[in-house]
């Protein structure tokens, strides 16, 4: 059976459809439950950044005056790094393995076309 619970308080939008996707399709132990919580944050700081990037430099002045990539793109990419590492860490079954006891292949699918990193 799913896990079905509420989602945290103050998740963004698309942290709420991760929430919604995976809480709601697979049955998640607590310790899980608090990685996805813990993903969930990190797409919320991922949105702010990338909201911010938008209006920032791609390249501004190094310590040495020097040109080099806004301080914005490298937290970006670690913060998208630890977000792979904590959904990997949930052992979601891959799109192509055919759905194994309660959770839905196809639920996954979803959720990361609606997250917007790839199908």
């Amino acid at each position: 059976m799913p896990s079905n619970l509420d989602p945290p308080e103050g998740l963004g939008d698309k942290a709420l459809v991760v929430w919604s996707e995976i809480a709601g399709n697979y049955e998640l132990r607590i310790d899980e439950l608090r990685v996805l919580e813990d993903a969930c944050r990190e797409i919320d700081l991922i949105e702010r950044l990338e909201a911010e990037l938008v209006h920032a430099d791609l390249i501004v002045t190094g310590s040495m005056g020097q040109p080099v990539a806004s301080p914005l793109v490298q937290e970006l990419r670690q913060h998208r790094g630890v977000l792979a590492r904590l959904l990997g860490w949930l052992k979601l079954p891959d799109e192509e393995e055919p759905a194994k006891g309660n959770a839905s292949a196809s639920a996954r699918q979803a959720a990361m076309a609606r997250w917007g990193r790839g199908a």
